[in-house]
């Protein structure tokens, strides 16, 4: 049973500028490493052997990072959207690279998750799944679309955003397809896999089933989630295999400048070239590449854009300054 993978990539990541004015949202630095790193690796991990980025926004700033994907243990093609096609579509148009499979591992761009893809495509298989959706529960689900499933776990019903939802479960975003199903998608046509494909899926009567983990996830749509996920990347509330080893609760890279008398701590990331001067305090951040922070410096939960010069005394609370 040969399992392939699918990661859209393609979203202007217009909840993330200014982040995002310069840098597909899959690209911004999480943990040290892009994004995108941590789900190729997690692919990976579970035994996938080839994966397709479907990309559209910023496309050209992909391949020179991950290459043909061999020193990430996967390989890597690249699908390009001229017009951006939606989730359905940018699947169709992406599945067309894959080689004969029997079933293709479908990742939203922006979800980072400990759930155990292992055990969802297993799950998948042992129960005849045609598609198979990963399921979390939340406390308040009108942001997102809800799932009522069965006793069977086979989902009832896919139903948008909703003032009073019918269900605590959300679809995660990492889905199973088996590959005929996605042939069945109309081609080149623009298809959002949400509110036309699942919806469509469940009216015909195809098998859709609902994998639960109640594993950490995040959304990482929004620049406040972001910081989040990377300090809990460098902190171990959550676990990738792309995340660098660095010390209990920060990373600082090799070529960055930290005084001896500065605090970096709650999971903050210096990258490379940083220059961090005496009597800073760093907390839960990210201070990009090239970046310079004069003396005296207080930083919380914010991210400071690379080569950007913050002056001495500066406080900077849940800001992103640079970009």
């Amino acid at each position: 049973m040969k399992t392939s993978a699918i990661l859209l990539v393609g979203g202007m990541g217009t909840r993330l500028m200014p982040l995002t004015s310069k840098t597909p949202k899959p690209m911004l630095q999480v943990a040290g490493v892009p994004f995108t790193e941590h789900q190729i690796r997690k692919a990976a991990h579970a035994g996938i052997t080839e994966i397709v980025l479907a990309t559209s926004y910023k496309a050209e700033l992909f391949e020179p990072y991950f290459g043909n994907g061999e020193k990430f243990g996967i390989k890597i093609k690249y699908a390009v959207e001229k017009t951006a096609l939606g989730t359905g579509g940018g699947i169709r148009n992406a599945a067309s690279m894959l080689e004969d499979c029997n079933q293709v591992v479908i990742f939203n761009g922006d979800v980072l998750s400990g759930h155990d893809l292992s055990a969802q495509i297993q799950f998948h298989i042992k129960n005849n799944a045609e598609v198979t959706l990963y399921l979390t529960k939340v406390s308040d689900a009108r942001a997102y679309g809800c799932v009522e499933l069965s006793a069977d776990n086979q989902v009832k019903s896919f139903l948008e955003k909703m003032e009073n939802p019918v269900s605590d479960l959300i679809n995660a975003g990492c889905y199973i397809f088996n590959r005929k199903v996605i042939d069945q998608i109309p081609a080149n046509q623009v298809i959002s896999v949400e509110r036309d494909t699942f919806p469509n899926l469940l009216s015909s009567g195809v098998k859709v089933y609902g994998y639960l983990d109640h594993s950490y996830w995040l959304d990482i749509g929004n620049p406040a989630a972001l910081v989040k996920a990377s300090a809990d990347l460098i902190t171990g509330v959550i676990t990738s295999p792309a995340t660098p080893k660095h010390s209990a609760d920060h990373l600082i890279a090799p070529s960055a400048k930290v005084s001896p008398s500065a605090t970096i701590n709650l999971g903050s990331v210096i990258e490379p070239e940083v220059v961090v001067e005496s009597n800073c305090q760093i907390s839960g951040s990210i201070i990009s590449k090239g970046a310079k922070i004069g003396a005296n410096c207080r930083i919380t939960n914010s991210i400071i854009a690379p080569d950007t010069k913050i002056e001495a005394g500066m406080v900077v609370i849940s800001n992103y300054l640079g970009f």
